[in-house]
């Protein structure tokens, strides 16, 4: 199968079957998402989805968040991974909010880089599933999940290039959707240790599980080229 079909099969497939994807995370507004991105690092969504209310009932703005302290916040965020760490960032990153952005979300991944805690996957989640923008964050569940498919080449070793590939050969007006759909894929179905292959709808462009079949059927363990 070609790079360019495998691209249009993908993109056919979840285009029909998960039309508007959404992310698991809590948020009612970008400052919001911000915060909730910023702790998800290196934790789970529900992990997440189970602290922020709080936070987001305490701190609601920029500028409330901006006006507290290590020892107020942290008790909200103990439980996440890299407290912290975490902790700090959330502090810094309201302040600057506040002293540079006048309070507002910037909009631009070039802009958002430069608030404490975020990198450049938090801010193509905030810039594509705010704005629609076409930036693909690529985490480990994207990481994997194209590497498997065969969307990007095997040799593809860092997140930006993942990134790169992926926003280079998917239509820009899908890339903000397709971020979603290679995370929920890679967390409910293409797992890390135990893909549910069995269980999968899109096997037929899969070049992990077409390598497996070919493994499978060498040692004869299912119908195929048996070894003579």
């Amino acid at each position: 199968m070609l790079k360019k079909e495998r691209y249009q099969a993908f993109v056919n497939h979840f285009s029909d079957q998960m039309p508007l994807p959404e992310t698991e995370l809590f948020y009612e507004n970008p400052y919001q998402l911000l915060v909730a991105v910023i702790l998800s690092a290196q934790c789970t969504d529900k992990r997440i989805n189970m602290v922020t209310p709080a936070i987001f009932r305490d701190f609601p703005t920029p500028q409330h968040l901006a006006t507290s302290n290590f020892d107020e916040l942290f008790p909200y965020i103990r439980s996440v991974s890299y407290p912290n760490n975490k902790t700090k960032h959330l502090l810094g990153m309201a302040k600057m909010l506040v002293e540079d952005f006048g309070g507002e979300i910037p909009s631009t991944v070039n802009e958002l880089i430069k608030l404490p805690g975020v990198g450049r996957k938090t801010a193509n989640v905030i810039t594509s599933v705010v704005w629609n923008q076409p930036n693909m964050a690529v985490d480990t569940h994207v990481f994997r999940v194209s590497k498997r498919l065969g969307l990007v080449p095997a040799s593809a070793n860092t997140p930006l290039e993942v990134e790169l590939q992926l926003t280079k050969h998917l239509p820009k007006e899908v890339i903000h959707k397709a971020h979603h759909w290679l995370i929920l894929h890679g967390r409910y179905t293409c797992l890390a240790r135990t893909p549910k292959c069995d269980s999968c709808p899109i096997t037929s462009i899969c070049r992990y599980f077409e390598k497996n079949q070919k493994m499978m059927q060498k040692m004869g363990l299912i119908e195929g080229n048996k070894p003579t």
